[in-house]
């Protein structure tokens, strides 16, 4: 065991000169940091066998304890169609988890003063002022669905952006068909068999034909998995007078060295970015992912981020730390607890941030984060007050105080897999620790 915990190390350290955290952060052998060596290796065991039954092209897996990696692995392949390796240094489309950078700089706005958590959105983006709502109507004795536009009881304000209750939501999800259909003759969904992008379109665009639709509930009224957090980007741009990406980049991304992160991936950088397999494994559908090899007409704040394992580490480590690393301070340490915090309490939702993320119940939402409520309920492994979040095309990651722990896993594999394989890891992590 002692051996096999050196050649973790020795991996570890030996990516140093390639990957920005390796030199930033210190790594430590499974059992200085309450791992098992053995059990760790588990996860290299098991997604080499998912990736052998190509139900994944290849994956990135890392695990931090205490404040340092005790598992730091690469799997499979960057790219199935030329043959090239994965690498701890892959870059990845990580679309959702790009929600957690746009939360953290809302958040840094709000400590500058520059805004408060309930200002309504409209005071930044006039055009969502005065909005309509979907309204459900049942007839008692038919049982006939029926719809109503009715004014909107309050606006939305900057918290229904964090916590997804802003009335919002995809076209391509919402059970609302007023809604879903505003949105398809808006240009906010997919269409041609083309899955919506909205990069595509310009940030004054995006706010004026979101202007156009209803809401699907009143805002503060329901959780809805939505658009809200490209249009809490609209606000961070709107506040601070720059792009979203050059906000990021100037007050998150260089202060925490995070070098690999932004909303395009620069030519010099190409050759280190992950392509999906062809098709879904599950579904023989074709894969298509959003085209990062060029700046896009806007940064979208809820899916068009790039980042790779070691880059994302370094925002969980902040977040842990209480918003702090390296002697950079980004949040308060009060404000991450508020992020952290259920900010839903007894709202209904249309889809549990739990069954959205990992198919289990047992999680509600905090400021951009899903938040676990307790230690039973969950279909998986965790502790009270752990928070995560996941992206489309099957990236993951979670962040429990309590152990101190941190996890990471990094794919191109979108589907139905992906919440099974999201499960699957942390469950290999939780089984590891031994302290």
């Amino acid at each position: 065991m002692r051996r096999r915990a050196s050649l973790t190390v020795c991996a570890v350290v030996a990516l140093a000169a390639t990957t920005a955290f390796a030199q930033l952060l210190p790594s430590a052998a499974p059992e200085q940091v309450g791992f098992s060596a053995d059990r760790l290796d588990r996860i290299g065991r098991i997604l080499r066998s998912e990736i052998e039954k190509r139900k994944l092209p290849g994956a990135v897996a890392l695990v931090a304890r205490k404040g340092r990696v005790a598992y730091f692995e690469s799997f499979g392949l960057r790219d199935p169609a030329t043959g090239a390796p994965m690498r701890n240094d892959t870059i990845f489309r990580v679309y959702s988890m790009t929600k957690p950078f746009v939360s953290v700089a809302a958040m840094m706005l709000l400590e500058d003063g520059r805004a408060v958590l309930t200002d309504p959105v409209s005071k930044f983006l006039p055009p969502l002022a005065k909005l309509q709502v979907s309204v459900q109507k049942i007839d008692p004795v038919s049982g006939k669905v029926t719809y109503a536009l009715v004014p909107a009881e309050r606006e939305m304000t900057i918290q229904d952006l964090l916590r997804h209750t802003s009335g919002l939501a995809y076209g391509e999800l919402t059970a609302n068909a007023p809604v879903k259909e505003a949105y398809a003759k808006a240009g906010l969904a997919p269409s041609d068999g083309l899955p919506f992008d909205i990069r595509r379109l310009t940030p004054a665009e995006e706010v004026e034909r979101l202007a156009t639709v209803p809401l699907a509930h009143q805002p503060g009224t329901v959780w809805e998995y939505s658009l809200s957090t490209d249009v809490l980007g609209r606000v961070v741009e709107a506040i601070s007078g720059m792009t979203l990406g050059q906000f990021l980049q100037e007050r998150l991304f260089s202060p925490l060295k995070m070098s690999d992160s932004g909303f395009f991936v620069p030519k010099d950088k190409l050759a280190r970015l992950a392509q999906p397999s062809p098709a879904d494994p599950a579904t023989g559908n074709p894969i298509r992912l959003i085209d990062v090899t060029a700046a896009p007409n806007n940064d979208s704040g809820g899916a068009g981020g790039v980042s790779t394992a070691a880059d994302y580490l370094r925002f969980a480590q902040m977040l842990l730390n209480g918003g702090r690393l390296d002697g950079v301070r980004v949040l308060s340490r009060s404000t991450v607890a508020l992020m952290t915090a259920d900010h839903l309490g007894k709202l209904d939702a249309v889809l549990t941030p739990g069954e959205l993320l990992l198919g289990t119940p047992g999680y509600t939402f905090g400021l951009g984060f899903a938040i676990r409520r307790e230690a039973g309920l969950a279909g998986a492994p965790g502790s009270p007050g752990e928070y995560m979040w996941g992206g489309f095309a099957g990236t993951y990651f979670w962040i429990d105080p309590k152990e101190e722990l941190i996890g990471i896993l990094m794919t191109q594999a979108p589907g139905a897999l992906r919440v099974y394989h999201r499960k699957l890891f942390k469950q290999l992590v939780y089984q590891a620790i031994v302290d």
